[in-house]
């Protein structure tokens, strides 16, 4: 008996999903308003969650999603900003046990945390979404096993630190 295999599914059928979102997301301050409403509309245990971690699976499995890789971390934006994503770019990082390059978010991030190995942490926080404000910064951090994390960045903007 073999395996059955994920289905597959298409970078269009993934922008769609995103484009969903981000339609809801349209005007909004990127703070702890926001970080709250993303985790108690699209959290872990939602239809959201499940349909972009399924979609982030297997677009990294299928190598149209996290196709660069350095220090240790697979990575690559995946859309870069535009109208149907209401001005957002998306990137989609593969972490494990490891720490990514400082920068700076001049207009905010917003991140999909989803576990894969482990019970992993981004930045100290499990599945679900964390919101960064505009002008903050951090050195993003993946603890106690793999997650992918998706990023949804305003206009793309990010500064890498030296």
């Amino acid at each position: 008996m073999s395996a059955q295999s994920a289905p597959a599914i298409t970078p269009e059928a993934f922008r769609e999903c995103i484009a969903d979102l981000t339609a809801q997301l349209q005007g909004r301050a990127l703070n702890d308003e926001l970080d709250n409403w993303l985790n108690a509309h699209h959290g872990s245990a939602s239809p959201t969650f499940a349909a972009l971690a399924e979609a982030c699976r297997i677009g990294v499995r299928d190598g149209w999603l996290c196709e660069r890789e350095g220090g240790g971390i697979k990575y690559g934006r995946t859309f870069k900003p535009a109208d149907d994503l209401h001005g957002f770019s998306v990137d989609v990082v593969d972490m494990n046990d490891c720490a990514g390059p400082h920068h700076v978010h001049p207009l905010g991030e917003i991140d999909l945390i989803m576990p894969v190995q482990g019970d992993a942490q981004f930045d100290g926080r499990g599945a679900g979404w964390c919101v960064y404000g505009p002008g903050s910064a951090h050195r993003p951090t993946v603890t106690r096993g793999r997650a992918l994390v998706l990023y949804l960045l305003p206009q793309g903007q990010i500064q890498f630190t030296r």
